[in-house]
């Protein structure tokens, strides 16, 4: 990747609507090599898909939380069957695989506080192999950002 595909990349991130035309003006290409730069991008992967970005509190959803996750146990058995019911819960957007005193971290994200204790209650507990579970409530986002960070130069 060189640095006219980080700019490319940097410009996507920001307005991923923008027609490969525009683009190309951007970064001061013609439309051909611009096209393949980005459709090799999406081939190889490194463009994994293009998303509209929501305000969460336009449609309802005011309440994040992340809560820390210890299993019982530790096999690979027990840590895929667990990932494989975390991915089926759509209140639970990131379920990362940690290392040190917790076995997970879940970013979840609900209406409200009612929300988020019917989940905790009807799905989170029934979820086997949960050893203990500690939640932290966001109290404001602070910075939320889905761009990575490119260097162009």
């Amino acid at each position: 990747m060189d640095k006219i595909d980080a700019k490319i990349l940097n410009i996507l991130q920001k307005d991923s609507t923008l027609s490969t035309k525009d683009v190309a003006a951007m970064v001061g290409l013609s439309y051909s090599p611009t096209y393949e730069r980005i459709k090799y991008m999406q081939e190889t992967g490194i463009i994994k898909k293009n998303a509209v970005i929501l305000n969460p509190s336009k449609i309802g959803v005011k309440l994040f939380a992340y809560c820390n996750i210890t299993l019982k146990e530790q096999s690979k058995e027990y840590l895929v069957k667990f990932e494989s019911e975390v991915m089926q819960i759509p209140e639970i957007q990131e379920v990362v695989s940690l290392s040190g005193v917790y076995d997970y971290v879940l970013k979840i994200a609900t209406n409200d506080i009612e929300s988020y204790n019917d989940f905790i209650t009807n799905k989170l507990a029934n979820i086997p192999n949960i050893g203990q579970y500690h939640s932290n409530i966001v109290m404001s986002m602070v910075k939320s950002e889905t761009a990575f960070y490119l260097p162009e130069e």
